[in-house]
C-alpha cells in the first residue's frame, strides 16, 4: 500500500472544515488512507510572523466571502461562529487523546467538532462544548475530561505540533504527499493531480 496522505488542520481554520469533507474521497481514488494531525497554528504564526486572516485588511473581508462561496459549491453546512477565531487547544489535545487510542474514531470526532463550529456555531473553544461534542460521538466525556487536565496530554501535544513545524507545516489545511507539502484546500486538485501522474 502507498503511504497515507498527512492531513495537517487547525480547528479555527474554516478552509481546514472544506478540507476535512473533500481529502478522504481524494484519498481513496488513489488508493491512499489519511492520517489525520489536528494542530494549533498559534506557534507556526509565531514563527513565520503570519498573523489570522480574519483580522487582516483585505484578506479578512475576502475570506467571509469566500468561505461560505466554498461551502455552497460542496453543499456543506455553514454559518460564521462567534466567536471566530477561538483557542482550541482543548480540542486539539481530546483528538489527540482519542487518536492514540482509536485512530477511526478520532476522525469522526475532528468532523464532529468541524461539524460543530462551522456548521453549529458552537464555540468548541470552551471545554465544556468539546465535551458535549465527545459525548455526541459516543465518547466517554468523563474520562476525555480527566485526561485533559493530563500533564502527559499537554506534554504529547506539544510535541505533536513541535512536530509539524519541523516538516515546514505552517497553514492549514496543509497536506504531505510523500513528502511533497501542499498547502490549502485550493491546492487539492494539484494534489489529485499529482497522485494520478506520479509526479512532476
Amino acid at each position: 500500500m502507498p503511504e497515507p496522505i498527512d492531513f495537517y488542520f487547525d480547528y479555527s481554520s474554516p478552509y481546514g472544515y472544506v478540507a476535512a469533507h473533500l481529502i478522504e474521497p481524494l484519498a481513496q481514488r488513489h488508493i491512499r488512507e489519511v492520517t489525520w494531525h489536528p494542530i494549533l497554528l498559534g506557534p507556526a504564526m509565531k514563527l513565520s510572523g503570519n498573523t489570522p486572516m480574519a483580522g487582516q485588511p483585505l484578506k479578512g473581508a475576502y475570506m467571509r466571502q469566500d468561505v461560505p462561496r466554498l461551502c455552497r459549491r460542496y453543499r456543506l453546512p455553514f454559518t460564521w461562529p462567534e466567536p471566530f477565531p477561538v483557542a482550541t487547544v482543548a480540542a486539539v489535545r481530546a483528538t489527540i487523546w482519542v487518536g492514540d487510542r482509536d485512530p477511526a474514531l478520532a476522525v469522526r470526532f475532528a468532523k464532529a467538532l468541524y461539524r460543530a463550529y462551522f456548521g453549529d456555531g458552537r464555540n468548541i473553544g470552551e471545554t465544556e462544548q468539546v465535551l458535549a461534542v465527545a459525548a455526541e460521538t459516543g465518547l466517554d466525556a468523563a474520562a476525555l475530561a480527566a485526561a485533559l487536565q493530563d500533564p502527559a496530554l499537554k506534554d504529547r501535544t506539544r510535541a505533536a505540533v513541535d512536530a509539524a513545524l519541523k516538516l515546514g507545516v505552517f497553514g492549514s489545511p496543509f497536506f504531505l504527499v510523500d513528502e511533497e507539502p501542499f498547502w490549502g484546500v485550493d491546492r487539492l486538485p494539484l494534489m489529485d493531480e499529482w497522485l494520478a501522474r506520479g509526479g512532476w
